[in-house]
């Protein structure tokens, strides 16, 4: 069978808090031929795991690049190295994901009012405009 996993199925699997939801989210992913995981999934995992879990952007970084190195895993990798490479340096997972998905719509550079972001961007290669 091929899935799409949700944020909620994703968070049950990594910390394992309910164990009921934890077995058949773990048996979901375990028996799925592919799992779809879209990048807003990916964008909320990394906040409800730092905001209501309390990982470390480390604990998040690690926990998205095991699932990814999953075989059976399908992610939008452009995206979400960048998004990777903007929480490993302090950022903001999704502003990396949001810029590589506006390229990969054709746009030319991110605009925005987000300093930090506009920075860490830059340092990764991205064209931004600070408003």
């Amino acid at each position: 069978m091929r899935i799409t996993a949700d944020t909620n199925v994703l968070v049950r699997a990594l910390v394992q808090d309910d164990p009921e939801q934890a077995r058949a989210a773990t048996a979901a992913l375990q028996q799925a031929e592919s799992i779809a995981v879209p990048l807003p999934v990916l964008c909320e995992l990394v906040w409800v795991l730092r905001r209501v879990y309390g990982f470390s952007a480390a604990d998040c970084g690690a926990a998205i690049e095991t699932l990814i190195a999953s075989r059976s895993v399908r992610v939008d990798r452009p995206a979400v190295e960048l998004g990777l490479r903007l929480l490993a340096a302090g950022g903001d997972f999704a502003d990396g994901v949001i810029a590589m998905a506006g390229c990969a719509l054709g746009a030319e550079r991110l605009v925005t009012f987000d300093q930090q972001a506009a920075t860490l961007l830059q340092q990764c290669g991205q064209a931004v405009d600070v408003l």
